[in-house]
Formats: structure tokens, C-alpha cells, sequence
């Protein structure tokens, strides 16, 4: 996993490519032919490194690492634990196996819809205006006029609410009915079921693919496969393994574990910079989960704060509705944990390469500065995403005649609460446990030896 520009050798002044470097009058540390170093870095005598920018901190691990000796010792240390958790995970992914027969059962004894109910599609041929009283049943208004596929002749009355007559349907537009057969006497019930929306979601997600390869090019590509790699595990391995009654935080942790193995190597390319990323992203997900477990316990929630997880209590009922609340925290943190990670690690090559007399504490120091500015645009992102998803939520909490304090007890939104903020504290832990084994791997200090010409 060494990859390109992590060759082989020991710290010191050997551990630089063509040896030791010679200080340049005006504190730029040159290489054999004169050079700048990457970073165009001067240290000073408090160590911290000064740069142009932050550039190199944030760079998410984009281009080539720069050429870093790592001696033989750190690169074991760090292979090794690597190569140990893997094991764990190929062991964890075969204990935890879904069971198959299992959840055919479970889906079989769930109908989606009665015996004899069909969900058939049809185009619309008229939409008539909202009705002004919500509660009026009328032929002349709130209703869709739609010929149904496959039926021979004429078209069908089918009643929706106000919200989807204002949702912009005109003649030609697509919904999917349900309907209910005839019994007896009884004729054949159409009612609305959904705007078939598949061919603008179908165009969105082609758009998203062309933009990500367009700007990201290979690199955007391998991040899709990753993605698509990542809803493979959570669709076959995850969610069936969930449904076998087996523990979900252990399930989270063994599937987070194999998405981001896979995601950071492919995205990122095999090196010791991106394995130390991914020490600090394991190490962020075993604090999440830990404090996941610790505070759905403390909170006394019960996992059931949807008609959702209320429907799974009645059909799938070996299901630890706890340990899924803190399954659902593990998976939500991976992306951002994964972001913040590779940046640290970046972080830290880039600087040992500007700064190779800095000592490993005032390297920490230096790529924790750069760490912070990253850690609180990402809280941004989690808690306002959070907050995106649950504005209805959060508009009905607006309008109850009740104190916020009274409220935020409730499991709903206290199962949101805990999402973000345990998520939020994984994340924060994962850069200074990434930076610590990143400055741990690279290079030690070496001594600049001044230039007297």
C-alpha cells in the first residue's frame, strides 16, 4: 500500500529525496538543484511553519504526495494495524452474513398493498382546479382526468389534493394510480398514488455524473465507483444483516469499515498518506460509535420515532431498535469524516516536505491549524443538513403553543439532536487522532545545515 512517493528508507537526513538540504538566505529551504520546496515554507525559531496559503491543507489529497522517505518502522506500525483491522472486517462480513431465508420471510409477510391491488400508470388528460372547500367531493374540480395504460377506451376520475393540483401536472403529465379491484357489485376503485417522476430524476442523475467526471475527471470517476460500491454494501449487505437480527452497531461498523477501505483507496490511490487517513477515519468511527451507544443509552431512546420504525416493530420484531438509532449515526458521519481525514493527512505530508527540520510536535501544531478551519466549515455542513432534513419537523415545533425545552425531549427530535452532535464529535476527534499518526509516520526532523555562499 506503499504507492508512489512513499519510497522505502530511514528518517534523518536521508529521508529526503538526494539528502540533506541546504537553507536558503532567504528561508527557503532548497533541494540538491536549488529548488524551492514544495510549500515555500520558512521556519522560524518558534517552529511553526509560515505559508502563502492553506492551500496545501486543504487540497483533499489532490496530486501526487510529495517524496517523503518513511522509515521502515513507522510503515509497519502503520501497514500492520491496517492489515489487522482488514482482517477483522473479512472476518466480521462472513460472521455477520445476512440470512438469506430470513428476510425472504420478513418480506413475505409485509404486503405493500392488499391481494388483487395493482399500480398501474397513466398519462393525464386534464387537471381541473382545486376544490375551494378542502372537504368538497365534486366531478367538476380536484380531480385528475387520466387514461389509464393498457385500458382499452376512455378516461378515469381520480381524486387528489390541493397540494398536488398546485404541483404544476398539466395534460401529458405522468401518475401512477392505484386501484382496487371489482368484488361483487363493487366496480373498480382508481385512486392517485404518485407523479411518476423517473424521467427527471433519471436526467439529474446523469447530470450529477457528467458534472463530477467534467470537473473531478479519473478522479471524479473512482469517487462514483466508490459511491456505488458503498450502495452496494449498505443495499446487499447492511440493510439484510440488519433484518437477520444481528447487532447494528456492529453491522455499521463492519460495513462502514469495507466502504471506506475500498472509497479511500480508489478515490485517493494506494499510499501511506492515504492509509494514515484511513487509520484516523477507523478510529473516527470506533469514537462514533462508542458515543453513539453510550448516549442512546443515557437518552433512554427508543429507536421508534417514525411510522417507519413503527411499522418494523410489528413485522420484524428481533430488531434492536436502540443499537439501530446508533447504526444510523455510523453511516450518516461517513462522508464528512472521510473528507476531514485525507485533508489532515495532506496536511501533514505537505508540511514535513516545507519544513523538514520541524519537529513532529510543532508539526501536529502546524497541521492543526489548518485542521480547525476545516473542522468548523464541516460542523456547518452536518448540523445545517440535519436541519434541512427535518424543516418540517422544525416549522411545526414553530407553531405549538409549548416551550422548546418541553419539546426537544421528544424522541423525534431528540433522535435528531443526537445524530448531529455525536456525529459532530466524531468528526472534531477524527483530526487530531489523523494528524497524530500522520506525523507519526512521516519523516523526523532533520538538521538544515545553513548556507554560507
Amino acid at each position: 500500500m506503499s504507492g508512489t512517493g512513499d519510497n522505502g528508507g530511514t528518517s534523518g537526513a536521508g529521508a529526503y529525496k538526494g539528502g540533506k538540504r541546504r537553507a536558503d538566505p532567504r528561508g527557503r529551504h532548497s533541494g540538491p538543484a536549488g529548488e524551492s520546496a514544495p510549500g515555500n515554507a520558512s521556519a522560524h525559531s518558534n517552529g511553526h511553519a509560515h505559508r502563502d496559503s492553506h492551500g496545501h491543507g486543504h487540497g483533499h489529497g489532490h496530486g501526487p504526495a510529495p517524496d517523503l522517505a518513511v522509515s521502515p518502522t513507522a510503515r509497519f506500525a502503520l501497514l500492520g494495524t491496517l492489515a489487522v483491522v482488514a482482517v477483522a472486517i473479512v472476518v466480521g462480513v462472513i460472521g455477520l452474513w445476512p440470512d438469506r431465508g430470513t428476510v425472504r420471510q420478513l418480506s413475505h409477510s409485509l404486503a405493500f398493498a392488499a391481494p388483487g391491488v395493482t399500480f398501474p400508470h397513466a398519462t393525464v388528460e386534464k387537471v381541473q382546479p382545486a376544490c375551494a372547500d378542502a372537504g368538497t367531493q365534486s366531478d367538476t374540480c380536484g380531480n385528475l382526468e387520466v387514461r389509464v395504460d393498457g385500458k382499452a377506451s376512455g378516461t378515469v376520475l381520480v381524486p387528489v389534493p390541493a397540494e398536488v393540483t398546485h404541483s404544476g401536472l398539466s395534460n401529458g403529465s405522468r401518475v401512477q394510480l392505484q386501484v382496487t379491484p371489482a368484488s361483487g357489485t363493487t366496480p373498480a376503485a382508481y385512486a392517485y398514488f404518485a407523479t411518476d417522476r423517473s424521467t427527471v430524476l433519471w436526467v439529474l442523475l446523469g447530470l450529477f455524473i457528467l458534472v463530477v467526471v467534467a470537473v473531478a475527471r479519473v478522479r471524479g470517476l473512482l469517487a462514483l465507483v466508490g459511491l456505488a460500491f458503498g450502495g452496494l454494501v449498505i443495499g446487499g449487505w447492511l440493510l439484510p444483516g440488519l433484518l437477520s437480527g444481528h447487532s447494528p452497531p456492529l453491522v455499521a461498523l463492519v460495513a462502514a469499515g469495507a466502504i471506506m477501505y475500498v472509497v479511500l483507496y480508489l478515490t485517493h490511490g494506494p499510499s501511506l498518506r492515504t492509509s494514515a487517513a484511513l487509520a484516523g477515519t477507523l478510529g473516527g468511527l470506533a469514537v462514533t460509535a462508542l458515543l453513539g451507544l453510550v448516549v442512546v443509552q443515557a437518552t433512554h431512546l427508543t429507536g421508534v420515532g417514525d411510522e417507519g420504525a413503527s411499522i418494523l416493530t410489528s413485522t420484524v420484531g428481533n430488531l434492536d431498535f436502540q443499537g439501530l438509532m446508533t447504526c444510523t449515526v455510523i453511516i450518516a458521519g461517513l462522508g464528512v469524516l472521510n473528507d476531514v481525514t485525507i485533508t489532515q493527512a495532506g496536511a501533514v505530508w505537505e508540511l514535513r516536505a516545507a519544513a523538514p527540520e520541524m519537529t513532529r510536535w510543532r508539526l501536529w501544531a502546524g497541521a492543526m491549524r489548518i485542521g480547525r478551519d476545516h473542522i468548523a466549515s464541516t460542523i456547518y455542513t452536518i448540523v445545517f443538513a440535519y436541519a434541512g432534513t427535518a424543516l418540517t419537523t422544525l416549522l411545526i415545533i414553530n407553531l405549538y403553543n409549548r416551550p422548546l425545552t418541553d419539546l426537544i425531549g421528544t424522541e423525534q427530535i431528540t433522535e435528531e439532536i443526537v445524530r448531529s452532535l455525536v456525529s459532530a464529535i466524531g468528526l472534531v476527534l477524527a483530526v487530531p487522532l489523523t494528524t497524530v499518526v500522520a506525523a507519526l509516520t512521516v519523516p523526523g526532523p532533520v538538521r538544515v545545515e545553513p548556507d554560507l555562499f
